[in-house]
Protein backbone atom coordinates (compact mmCIF):
# COMPACT_ATOMS: atom_id res chain seq x y z
CA UNK A 1 0.00 0.00 0.00
CA UNK A 2 1.55 3.12 -1.32
CA UNK A 3 1.90 5.61 2.13
CA UNK A 4 1.58 9.01 -0.12
CA UNK A 5 -0.05 10.26 -2.85
CA UNK A 6 1.92 13.31 -4.49
CA UNK A 7 -1.02 15.44 -6.48
CA UNK A 8 -0.77 18.32 -8.86
CA UNK A 9 -3.40 20.57 -8.28
CA UNK A 10 -4.36 22.91 -11.45
CA UNK A 11 -6.29 25.94 -11.38
CA UNK A 12 -7.49 26.93 -15.05
CA UNK A 13 -9.02 29.76 -16.57
CA UNK A 14 -11.12 27.97 -19.20
CA UNK A 15 -13.07 29.73 -22.02
CA UNK A 16 -15.49 28.17 -24.81
CA UNK A 17 -12.20 26.80 -26.78
CA UNK A 18 -10.81 22.80 -26.62
CA UNK A 19 -7.51 23.80 -27.83
CA UNK A 20 -6.94 27.15 -25.89
CA UNK A 21 -7.59 25.12 -23.26
CA UNK A 22 -5.65 22.31 -23.92
CA UNK A 23 -2.56 24.81 -24.47
CA UNK A 24 -3.12 25.63 -20.92
CA UNK A 25 -2.81 22.92 -19.28
CA UNK A 26 0.14 21.84 -21.15
CA UNK A 27 1.72 24.52 -20.35
CA UNK A 28 1.06 24.15 -16.63
CA UNK A 29 2.31 20.42 -16.98
CA UNK A 30 5.61 21.63 -18.28
CA UNK A 31 6.02 23.84 -15.75
CA UNK A 32 6.81 20.97 -13.46
CA UNK A 33 10.14 19.51 -13.53
CA UNK A 34 10.50 15.79 -15.36
CA UNK A 35 12.49 15.11 -12.19
CA UNK A 36 9.68 16.10 -9.94
CA UNK A 37 7.66 12.48 -9.38
CA UNK A 38 3.59 13.20 -9.84
CA UNK A 39 1.18 10.86 -9.13
CA UNK A 40 -2.01 12.44 -9.92
CA UNK A 41 -2.71 15.47 -12.11
CA UNK A 42 -6.56 17.00 -11.02
CA UNK A 43 -7.74 19.69 -13.36
CA UNK A 44 -11.15 21.36 -12.29
CA UNK A 45 -14.92 21.56 -13.87
CA UNK A 46 -14.99 22.02 -17.54
CA UNK A 47 -11.23 22.17 -17.98
CA UNK A 48 -11.63 21.24 -21.41
CA UNK A 49 -14.82 23.33 -23.12
CA UNK A 50 -16.65 25.57 -20.81
CA UNK A 51 -20.16 27.39 -21.79
CA UNK A 52 -20.06 31.21 -21.32
CA UNK A 53 -22.98 32.13 -23.02
CA UNK A 54 -25.88 30.45 -21.19
CA UNK A 55 -28.23 28.42 -23.07
CA UNK A 56 -26.35 27.84 -25.98
CA UNK A 57 -25.89 24.24 -27.64
CA UNK A 58 -22.91 22.15 -26.39
CA UNK A 59 -21.55 20.08 -29.44
CA UNK A 60 -19.42 17.64 -26.59
CA UNK A 61 -16.49 15.17 -26.55
CA UNK A 62 -16.34 12.20 -27.69
CA UNK A 63 -13.45 9.12 -25.94
CA UNK A 64 -12.05 9.11 -28.93
CA UNK A 65 -11.47 12.97 -29.83
CA UNK A 66 -8.09 14.26 -30.23
CA UNK A 67 -7.54 16.26 -27.56
CA UNK A 68 -8.30 12.84 -25.08
CA UNK A 69 -4.89 11.22 -27.43
CA UNK A 70 -2.92 14.27 -26.49
CA UNK A 71 -3.62 14.12 -23.10
CA UNK A 72 -2.96 10.35 -23.12
CA UNK A 73 0.64 10.99 -24.40
CA UNK A 74 0.74 13.65 -21.87
CA UNK A 75 0.57 11.14 -19.24
CA UNK A 76 2.87 8.89 -20.75
CA UNK A 77 5.86 11.46 -21.33
CA UNK A 78 5.40 13.12 -17.77
CA UNK A 79 4.83 9.29 -16.38
CA UNK A 80 1.12 10.31 -14.26
CA UNK A 81 -2.14 9.86 -14.39
CA UNK A 82 -4.58 12.99 -15.08
CA UNK A 83 -8.31 13.09 -13.71
CA UNK A 84 -10.10 15.83 -16.40
CA UNK A 85 -12.27 17.30 -13.61
CA UNK A 86 -15.47 17.68 -16.35
CA UNK A 87 -15.99 17.60 -19.62
CA UNK A 88 -19.19 17.91 -22.04
CA UNK A 89 -18.73 13.84 -22.58
CA UNK A 90 -20.73 12.19 -25.56
CA UNK A 91 -22.19 8.57 -24.20
CA UNK A 92 -24.74 6.43 -25.27
CA UNK A 93 -26.42 9.43 -27.18
CA UNK A 94 -26.63 11.45 -24.33
CA UNK A 95 -24.30 14.81 -23.05
CA UNK A 96 -23.05 13.97 -19.67
CA UNK A 97 -20.81 16.44 -17.29
CA UNK A 98 -18.68 14.05 -16.89
CA UNK A 99 -15.24 13.54 -15.40
CA UNK A 100 -12.68 11.51 -17.48
CA UNK A 101 -9.70 9.41 -16.11
CA UNK A 102 -5.95 9.14 -18.49
CA UNK A 103 -4.54 6.53 -15.70
CA UNK A 104 -1.11 5.93 -16.95
CA UNK A 105 -0.63 2.26 -18.21
CA UNK A 106 -4.26 1.78 -18.66
CA UNK A 107 -5.25 4.51 -20.86
CA UNK A 108 -8.32 6.85 -20.56
CA UNK A 109 -11.99 5.67 -19.60
CA UNK A 110 -15.12 8.11 -18.69
CA UNK A 111 -14.86 7.90 -14.18
CA UNK A 112 -18.01 9.76 -13.32
CA UNK A 113 -20.72 11.49 -14.46
CA UNK A 114 -22.20 14.68 -12.39
CA UNK A 115 -25.33 13.15 -10.60
CA UNK A 116 -26.63 17.23 -9.11
CA UNK A 117 -26.79 19.32 -11.72
CA UNK A 118 -26.94 23.39 -11.20
CA UNK A 119 -30.03 24.80 -12.30
CA UNK A 120 -30.34 27.92 -10.19
CA UNK A 121 -31.83 31.55 -9.90
CA UNK A 122 -29.72 33.80 -7.59
CA UNK A 123 -31.41 37.17 -6.98
CA UNK A 124 -31.08 39.75 -9.29
CA UNK A 125 -29.11 37.47 -11.57
CA UNK A 126 -29.91 35.19 -14.84
CA UNK A 127 -31.16 31.74 -13.86
CA UNK A 128 -28.58 28.90 -14.80
CA UNK A 129 -29.42 25.96 -15.73
CA UNK A 130 -26.68 23.09 -17.29
CA UNK A 131 -30.00 20.22 -17.59
CA UNK A 132 -30.89 21.95 -20.31
CA UNK A 133 -27.96 20.46 -22.36
CA UNK A 134 -26.75 17.70 -19.66
CA UNK A 135 -28.50 14.49 -18.53
CA UNK A 136 -27.98 13.17 -14.42
CA UNK A 137 -25.55 10.74 -13.50
CA UNK A 138 -26.90 8.20 -11.27
CA UNK A 139 -24.35 6.46 -8.75
CA UNK A 140 -21.30 7.68 -7.08
CA UNK A 141 -18.15 6.19 -8.08
CA UNK A 142 -14.44 5.55 -6.93
CA UNK A 143 -11.30 4.55 -8.35
CA UNK A 144 -8.12 3.50 -7.33
CA UNK A 145 -4.78 4.50 -7.57
CA UNK A 146 -1.56 3.62 -6.27
CA UNK A 147 -3.85 1.64 -3.44
CA UNK A 148 -5.38 5.18 -2.68
CA UNK A 149 -9.35 4.87 -3.38
CA UNK A 150 -10.18 7.95 -4.61
CA UNK A 151 -14.60 9.54 -4.74
CA UNK A 152 -15.48 11.88 -7.39
CA UNK A 153 -17.93 14.58 -7.21
CA UNK A 154 -18.11 17.83 -9.24
CA UNK A 155 -18.99 21.38 -8.14
CA UNK A 156 -22.87 21.39 -7.17
CA UNK A 157 -22.68 18.10 -5.88
CA UNK A 158 -20.52 19.57 -3.21
CA UNK A 159 -23.95 20.62 -1.14
CA UNK A 160 -25.14 17.34 -0.98
CA UNK A 161 -23.85 15.13 1.98
CA UNK A 162 -25.24 12.04 1.16
CA UNK A 163 -23.06 11.78 -1.65
CA UNK A 164 -20.44 11.95 1.05
CA UNK A 165 -21.82 9.66 3.25
CA UNK A 166 -21.26 7.16 0.52
CA UNK A 167 -17.96 7.95 -0.34
CA UNK A 168 -17.47 7.95 3.61
CA UNK A 169 -18.86 4.45 3.57
CA UNK A 170 -16.80 2.97 1.31
CA UNK A 171 -13.57 4.59 3.01
CA UNK A 172 -12.42 6.47 0.67
CA UNK A 173 -9.19 8.31 1.47
CA UNK A 174 -9.44 10.89 -0.96
CA UNK A 175 -12.59 13.18 -2.65
CA UNK A 176 -12.07 14.92 -5.83
CA UNK A 177 -14.10 18.25 -5.99
CA UNK A 178 -13.43 19.80 -9.39
CA UNK A 179 -15.51 22.85 -9.69
CA UNK A 180 -16.19 26.17 -11.62
CA UNK A 181 -18.00 27.87 -8.51
CA UNK A 182 -19.39 31.36 -9.09
CA UNK A 183 -18.23 34.44 -7.31
CA UNK A 184 -21.05 35.20 -4.98
CA UNK A 185 -21.93 31.86 -3.59
CA UNK A 186 -17.80 30.64 -3.26
CA UNK A 187 -17.56 33.55 -0.74
CA UNK A 188 -19.63 32.16 1.72
CA UNK A 189 -20.41 28.00 1.00
CA UNK A 190 -16.79 27.01 -1.06
CA UNK A 191 -14.81 26.90 2.59
CA UNK A 192 -17.08 26.15 4.47
CA UNK A 193 -18.45 23.12 2.67
CA UNK A 194 -15.24 21.57 1.79
CA UNK A 195 -13.92 21.42 5.30
CA UNK A 196 -17.37 20.36 6.50
CA UNK A 197 -16.80 17.15 3.74
CA UNK A 198 -13.18 16.10 4.70
CA UNK A 199 -14.43 16.48 8.56
CA UNK A 200 -17.56 14.20 8.02
CA UNK A 201 -15.77 11.99 5.91
CA UNK A 202 -12.30 11.56 7.59
CA UNK A 203 -10.57 11.49 4.13
CA UNK A 204 -8.47 14.19 1.86
CA UNK A 205 -10.34 16.86 -0.27
CA UNK A 206 -9.01 17.93 -3.31
CA UNK A 207 -10.97 21.01 -5.30
CA UNK A 208 -9.16 22.15 -7.95
CA UNK A 209 -11.41 24.95 -9.76
CA UNK A 210 -12.02 27.72 -12.45
CA UNK A 211 -10.91 30.85 -11.23
CA UNK A 212 -10.56 34.46 -12.96
CA UNK A 213 -12.38 35.96 -15.84
CA UNK A 214 -13.32 34.07 -18.60
CA UNK A 215 -13.26 35.50 -22.29
CA UNK A 216 -15.42 33.37 -24.83
CA UNK A 217 -14.96 33.22 -28.88
CA UNK A 218 -17.86 35.72 -29.20
CA UNK A 219 -17.17 37.82 -26.11
CA UNK A 220 -19.33 36.67 -23.81
CA UNK A 221 -17.81 36.48 -19.80
CA UNK A 222 -18.01 34.86 -16.51
CA UNK A 223 -16.16 35.00 -13.53
CA UNK A 224 -15.34 32.18 -11.04
CA UNK A 225 -13.98 32.22 -7.81
CA UNK A 226 -10.95 30.21 -7.97
CA UNK A 227 -9.47 29.33 -4.62
CA UNK A 228 -8.70 26.24 -5.20
CA UNK A 229 -8.60 24.11 -1.93
CA UNK A 230 -7.01 20.81 -0.50
CA UNK A 231 -8.03 19.91 2.46
CA UNK A 232 -6.60 17.09 5.09
CA UNK A 233 -8.89 14.58 7.17
CA UNK A 234 -9.13 16.92 10.28
CA UNK A 235 -10.44 19.62 8.42
CA UNK A 236 -6.86 21.69 7.81
CA UNK A 237 -6.13 23.67 4.40
CA UNK A 238 -2.94 22.50 3.11
CA UNK A 239 -3.33 24.90 -0.02
CA UNK A 240 -5.52 27.72 -1.43
CA UNK A 241 -5.12 28.91 -5.12
CA UNK A 242 -5.61 32.66 -5.78
CA UNK A 243 -9.08 33.85 -6.71
CA UNK A 244 -7.87 34.84 -10.29
CA UNK A 245 -5.14 32.93 -11.57
CA UNK A 246 -4.30 29.82 -13.25
CA UNK A 247 -1.33 28.00 -11.01
CA UNK A 248 -0.54 24.62 -10.31
CA UNK A 249 0.59 23.00 -6.82
CA UNK A 250 2.33 19.85 -6.20
CA UNK A 251 0.98 18.29 -2.91
CA UNK A 252 1.71 15.35 -0.99
CA UNK A 253 -0.90 13.63 0.66
CA UNK A 254 0.06 10.82 4.04
CA UNK A 255 -2.45 7.87 4.34
CA UNK A 256 -0.96 8.29 8.02
CA UNK A 257 -2.91 11.28 8.56
CA UNK A 258 -6.07 9.61 7.53
CA UNK A 259 -5.52 6.51 9.85
CA UNK A 260 -4.51 9.16 12.82
CA UNK A 261 -8.42 11.03 12.36
CA UNK A 262 -9.91 7.89 12.29
CA UNK A 263 -8.29 6.09 15.13
CA UNK A 264 -8.35 9.17 17.35
CA UNK A 265 -12.72 9.75 16.59
CA UNK A 266 -13.95 6.34 15.09
CA UNK A 267 -17.30 7.53 13.31
CA UNK A 268 -17.07 4.43 11.17
CA UNK A 269 -17.68 1.98 14.13
CA UNK A 270 -20.52 4.69 15.22
CA UNK A 271 -22.30 5.52 12.43
CA UNK A 272 -26.30 5.10 12.62
CA UNK A 273 -27.99 5.78 9.37
CA UNK A 274 -27.02 5.13 5.40
CA UNK A 275 -25.55 1.77 6.37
Amino acid sequence: MSAELRVLVCQLTSVDEVEANFKQIHKLLESISLSEKVDLVCLPENALYMRLKEGEKIEGLALDSQVFRELEELSQKRKLSIHIGSVPLLTQGKLRNASVLVELGSGRRKSYEKIHLFDIELENQKKISESDVFSHGLTPEIFSLSDWQIGQAICYDLRFSELFSAYANLEADLILVPAAFLVETGKVHWEVLLRARAIESQCYIVAAAQAGTHQGLQGDQRATFGNSLVIDPWGRVLWRGSPDRVECQLIVLQKSEITKTRRQIPMRNHRRLSR
